[in-house]
């Protein structure tokens, strides 16, 4: 595996549920042709996946809507982006950025490249972006911005800035611009 692909919680809540947003919606052809794209074998995603209990835990006190409630409906990946992960790596993660997923590139002796795609631009694709970083300095990092979307169009652009100054490349969408 020389190139991998990081998809991240294109899950239901994110896309048109308890935190749905228009932006969310637009990239889901984009994300699907993306993921059409690479090999099974090579492609990764994530799950934000809380409890019951969200709401009295510190992410709950600061963002006090529930989501990604494992078992429901919104915390399933969207059907006709599941269905093109077949043989992908999937993991579920309490928090915005996933440690087991880092620790699993880590073990991939021939991975020289990584793109992170996927919800939300601000909050879990730059966590990811970062901790892969940090995980893995030398390895070659992207972001395409066509395939991502934020909780609000500025916040979007304002991670894909901080990326940037992260070396972090990205690309399409003009870069985001």
């Amino acid at each position: 595996m020389k190139k991998a692909l990081i998809v991240i919680d294109m899950q239901n809540d994110f896309i048109d549920g308890s935190l749905g947003t228009a932006e969310a919606l637009s990239i889901v052809e984009n994300v699907k042709d993306k993921i059409r794209s690479y090999p099974p074998e090579c492609v990764f995603a994530t799950m934000d996946t809380h409890g019951p209990d969200y709401l009295s835990t510190q992410e709950g006190r600061n963002l006090p809507v529930e989501h990604c409630i494992r078992g429901k409906e919104g915390w399933k990946i969207r059907p006709d982006i599941e269905a093109l992960l077949k043989g992908a790596r999937i993991f579920e993660k309490p928090t915005f950025g996933s440690e087991r997923l880092a620790e699993e590139l880590k073990k991939e002796e021939d991975l020289e490249e990584i793109e992170l795609i996927g919800l939300c631009t601000d909050i879990c694709v730059l966590s990811n972006a970062l901790l892969i970083k940090a995980a893995l300095p030398e390895l070659k990092i992207s972001v395409d911005a066509s395939c991502c979307a934020g909780v609000t169009p500025r916040k979007h652009l304002a991670a894909l800035e901080t990326m940037r100054s992260c070396q972090i490349n990205v690309t399409g969408a003009e870069q985001g611009l």
